[in-house]
């Protein structure tokens, strides 16, 4: 038995055991019968497969960044995650810059790095701090900013109850911490209309 598989069958049990705690087992509601290996397989592949991945692989290779490269941004990015207070999940948007050093990546690479932080059990201010962290240490960029915009289900369906609101963070390091024209550059192009 994998790893893998033995963490799959002991959620499946611990979220077997949750529906009979909350008296609908899965043998006596015939839409619950698989259920537990579904929920299973979800938090395992989908909500927090980040753990299981390794941002300096995530940020090797690349190709040589042109002498004159500016910044790098790329917005707009879906993401989700979980908090770790309710494990409530939550999603957004992700928008991420950086100042090459020797090195530039593929976009898709960035967000691999989002998703990487994400898909844990983890607030949304640590994901940003993570990111630009990842993108000075591993790939060598001489600044990095990460802003993520999302809605907080914690926020939605508990507590304050407020639909539609949305929690915005960000984290600089590098020439973007101490640079204000680069964040100016960085905020006016995540907000430019299309």
């Amino acid at each position: 038995m994998t790893d893998r598989d033995d963490k799959s069958a002991k959620l499946a049990k611990a979220f077997e055991d949750f529906l009979r705690a909350l008296g609908k087992s899965p043998g006596t509601y015939p839409e619950l019968l698989n259920t537990p290996v579904r929920a299973s397989d979800m938090w395992l592949d989908d909500l927090l497969d980040g753990y299981d991945w390794n941002p300096v692989d995530i940020l090797s290779g690349g190709s040589p960044a042109p002498t004159d490269q500016g910044l790098v941004i790329i917005r707009d990015m879906f993401f989700h995650s979980v908090c770790p207070h309710h494990l409530l999940p939550y999603h957004g948007f992700a928008h991420v810059a950086y100042i090459p050093g020797d090195r530039i990546i593929g976009f898709s690479n960035i967000t691999r790095l989002v998703d990487c932080f994400a898909h844990r059990l983890v607030l949304q201010e640590e994901i940003g701090k993570e990111v630009v962290a990842a993108l000075i240490e591993h790939l060598g960029a001489r600044g990095a900013g990460c802003i993520l915009n999302a809605e907080q289900l914690c926020m939605v369906v508990r507590g304050v109850r407020k639909q539609g609101s949305r929690a915005v963070t960000s984290a600089y390091a590098g020439l973007m911490a101490s640079d204000h024209d680069l964040r100016a550059e960085f905020l006016a192009t995540i907000n430019a209309q299309e």
